[in-house]
């Protein structure tokens, strides 16, 4: 299921990370340092970064320097990137993303202050390298990443994904619906991703979550899309989303404001079901994630992306996502920097996490 990918990251010299191929079932990916720490219970837990580590940026190119596994077994949560930009519509790219938003997460520490949450001391978590697409076959791709995830989910473990183009939710989205079925789901990003078809075309990022409703794999009342924004064909560019029974909250709805009173009807609508989290990261305005396939001006600012998934903290949630981010227009590196710290929220809402 595993192999080795050889890889350098930008800030020094790594020795890869391994990458998912579903016809190979497991692959050492060799024995990098695990740190690893008991609770009371004497359950071990992998920890991320001590603060010594923070300045050593050589080594292995994992999320947040988590040890690397071969497999989901024994893991509460584990971090997959899909390197697939095959389904992208306008600037290619997010292929990159996995491996440049690990490079930007090796500041991050093991606690979130602002929320107390303490993740590594309440879940196993470890990077599990990539899912090995197709990139000349977008529809072979969708089949190995739903194989891949079928297992990671099977073994109990919660998804946390770094794309890629949005596409990849589509078969995410099927693998959970296997477990869990029909999910609710938080969508922040700029576009509502319901097209139905171009240029014969069923399946690319423009139209993850219509095949998503057309295959029962959403609890279509307990879905938000928030961030929606941009020029359109027509004057009613949400009439199928609405139509569906989904929650589209505009972007200027969100401008000068905060977010938490939006979240807080959110948490009473999703009921406390299985949840689906997934952030497009041209949800913000491109003055702070210009590094994106296709930005849209006047989008959220950090603080409000920080409250949206703030907000899911406690509810069930069963995967997330982090998608579109394309490092070639990320000079910077400002938009992979902003999702690894998004991507750390995400783990920190998990519903098994502890908070002080």
């Amino acid at each position: 299921m595993l192999r080795l990918l050889t890889s350098n990251c930008a800030r020094g010299l790594g020795s890869g990370v391994a990458t998912w191929r579903p016809s190979v079932r497991l692959l050492s990916p060799g024995s990098p340092r695990i740190r690893q720490a008991s609770d009371a219970s004497g359950s071990r837990h992998h920890q991320s970064s001590s603060s010594e580590s923070l300045v050593q940026l050589v080594g292995i190119c994992s999320m947040m320097h988590l040890p690397l596994q071969s497999s989901p077994e024994g893991l509460d949560a584990a971090f997959i990137g899909v390197p697939l930009d095959t389904g992208t519509s306008n600037r290619p790219g997010a292929r990159f993303g996995p491996r440049r938003i690990r490079e930007e997460s090796v500041m991050l520490g093991a606690v979130n202050p602002s929320t107390g949450a303490l993740p590594f001391q309440s879940l196993r978590v470890a990077d599990l390298g990539n899912v090995n697409v197709n990139l000349y076959n977008l529809q072979d791709s969708c089949r190995q990443i739903r194989e891949v995830y079928q297992n990671v989910i099977a073994a109990g473990c919660i998804p946390l994904t770094l794309g890629g183009d949005h596409t990849i939710t589509y078969p995410i989205l099927q693998a959970v619906a296997k477990k869990h079925g029909p999910v609710g789901l938080v969508h922040v990003g700029a576009h509502t991703n319901t097209a139905d078809k171009t240029l014969g075309e069923k399946v690319y990022h423009r139209t993850a979550f219509r095949r998503s409703v057309d295959e029962g794999l959403l609890d279509c009342k307990r879905v938000v899309q928030i961030g929606i924004r941009g020029s359109s064909v027509t004057l009613d560019p949400y009439r199928y989303s609405r139509n569906q029974g989904f929650r589209v909250v505009l972007a200027e709805d969100c401008w000068m404001k905060s977010l938490v009173p939006l979240m807080a009807e959110i948490r009473q609508q999703m009921e406390g079901k299985p949840l689906y989290i997934s952030f497009g990261i041209d949800a913000l305005d491109p003055a702070y994630a210009p590094g994106t396939g296709a930005p849209e001006v006047a989008g959220l600012t950090p603080s409000q992306a920080l409250e949206v998934i703030r907000g899911c903290q406690g509810l069930n949630v069963v995967g997330c996502d982090l998608v579109e981010v394309s490092p070639p227009y990320d000079l910077s590196g400002n938009t992979a920097l902003l999702a690894a710290n998004l991507m750390f929220e995400m783990l920190c809402a998990l519903p098994k996490v502890k908070t002080v």
